[in-house]
């Protein structure tokens, strides 16, 4: 089954680029960027910038930018049956070589969990001006981190 990722999010002179791999059925359905009520992505991320979580897609966008953040996923589009990263095939990639070039202002790539980690190295290249981390998913899915130990890793990481 085709499925097809977001524009991204991004602020003015964003410093930190947070790239998934492919959203969700339900985030596909309606159209939010870790839209699973189980995937601790926004929760940690309201945490980590000590502000009270909010479940508006709105709040949750404003948030990315106000924070000078970009978010996106290293799959424009994929042919997958379900959720599950490991289904994905006929990956074509975002342009994220030219995102990276119009907003220079990024130092650091996170990647949120190994299949976006391992598209985003099949299909790119290494620049010396950026550090590049992956961190355990925040996707249901992993269930082998507890919240608060991926709190942690993230909160390093982004901080």
């Amino acid at each position: 089954m085709y499925k097809k990722s977001f524009e991204s999010i991004i602020s003015l002179e964003p410093r930190i680029l947070i790239l998934g791999s492919l959203p969700g059925d339900l985030s596909l359905e309606i159209n939010q960027y870790y839209g699973h009520p189980c995937n601790r992505f926004w929760k940690m991320m309201f945490e980590i910038f000590e502000t009270e979580f909010s479940e508006d897609y709105g709040m949750r966008k404003k948030l990315i930018l106000q924070n000078k953040f970009a978010l996106w996923d290293v799959a424009h589009s994929a042919d997958r049956k379900g959720s599950m990263d490991a289904e994905m095939k006929n990956v074509l990639p975002n342009q994220i070589d030219e995102l990276l070039n119009e907003h220079p202002t990024i130092k650091k790539i996170i990647f949120n969990g190994k299949k976006a980690e391992q598209l985003f190295w099949k299909y790119f290249d290494k620049k010396l001006s950026i550090e590049y981390i992956s961190l355990p998913s925040t996707s249901p899915a992993n269930a082998q981190f507890s919240y608060e130990r991926l709190m942690e890793i993230w909160k390093k990481a982004i901080i």
